[in-house]
């Protein structure tokens, strides 16, 4: 359905049991590797709190085509109707964009649930397309999409994406996508009840504020990517060389710009050049970078 790279992973794809799960230079999985010394790699205060789950899963994503329309349970549901601890809201960082790009996220206008099934059983793209939201987006703007909320990305948007740790999707259309919707498209729940998942509200003005947030590659200093409204789900930072140390933790830094070097209170350093993903335990202790800049996404804090 699309293009996608899971970095850091220990997460699996719906319905799978290893399909997902990211490899460490040793080969081992990430998972397992996690699960053996948990301490060393969350920290006591995380593990306290979450137990051995990363809280969070990191991808990139470069779709050829545009996204399908489509949107993902929260907590409550998920527990409810799969008995699992998560659902998912997540957030993408655009790392490029075409001129002109477009992201349709929530409704334009309160709908009833039967409409959007009748919308589903027509497979009715444009009606839903034409339903959405869209919203222009730049390489540095940050969008916050809250479980529930529909959503669509178009073609050529790259971007990197935090989410809640599943792979929970229920698709809207699939028309021209290499999904079968009828079979795939509803996490073997039925359309009728994966619907109840779904936001039918359009979101406020106040909550389109909270969603849209931006990051400036220029700029010297190390700050915060989304807004609060993400902070009980995960967290992003702008990372420069100019940065102040990064507290101990759990997390993934992205390379966008540099060949340098990361510095960890452990006394390691590690080079690094553009493009290279770094999965962080917490025994490395604090971090600062040098001569690059990039993005390190983490869980929540504990």
């Amino acid at each position: 359905m699309r293009p996608e790279e899971w970095i850091g992973s220990t997460t699996t794809r719906f319905g799978e049991t290893e399909n997902g799960l990211s490899k460490l230079p040793s080969g081992k999985l990430l998972k397992d590797e996690i699960n053996s010394d948990p301490t060393s790699w969350l920290g006591q205060k995380h593990l306290e709190k979450f137990g051995t789950s990363t809280e969070v899963l990191v991808k990139l994503l470069d779709p050829d085509q545009r996204l399908p329309v489509h949107y993902h349970p929260d907590q409550k549901f998920a527990k409810e109707k799969l008995q699992l601890n998560h659902g998912k809201t997540e957030a993408w960082i655009v790392l490029d964009a075409p001129a002109g790009a477009r992201v349709g996220v929530g409704f334009k206008e309160s709908m009833k649930k039967n409409q959007v099934a009748q919308l589903v059983k027509d497979h009715d793209s444009t009606g839903l397309l034409n339903s959405l939201e869209f919203k222009n987006v730049r390489a540095g703007d940050a969008v916050f999409v809250p479980a529930g909320v529909p959503h669509a990305i178009e073609a050529g948007i790259f971007v990197l994406e935090l989410q809640e740790p599943t792979d929970l999707s229920i698709l809207l259309e699939w028309d021209g996508f290499a999904v079968d919707g009828d079979k795939d498209g509803h996490l073997n729940l039925g359309f009728d009840t994966a619907l109840d998942a779904l936001l039918l509200d359009p979101l406020s003005q106040e909550q389109q504020l909270q969603i849209v947030s931006r990051f400036e590659q220029n700029q010297a200093a190390s700050h915060q990517i989304f807004k609060s409204v993400a902070d009980n789900f995960f967290r992003a930072d702008y990372l420069t060389g100019d940065s102040k140390k990064i507290e101990p933790g759990f997390g993934l830094f992205l390379v966008l710009t540099g060949d340098g070097v990361m510095n960890f209170g452990n006394g390691e350093k590690l080079g690094v050049s553009t493009g290279d993903a770094v999965v962080i335990p917490y025994a490395a202790g604090d971090l600062s970078i040098e001569n690059c800049a990039g993005i390190l996404s983490r869980p929540p804090k504990a």
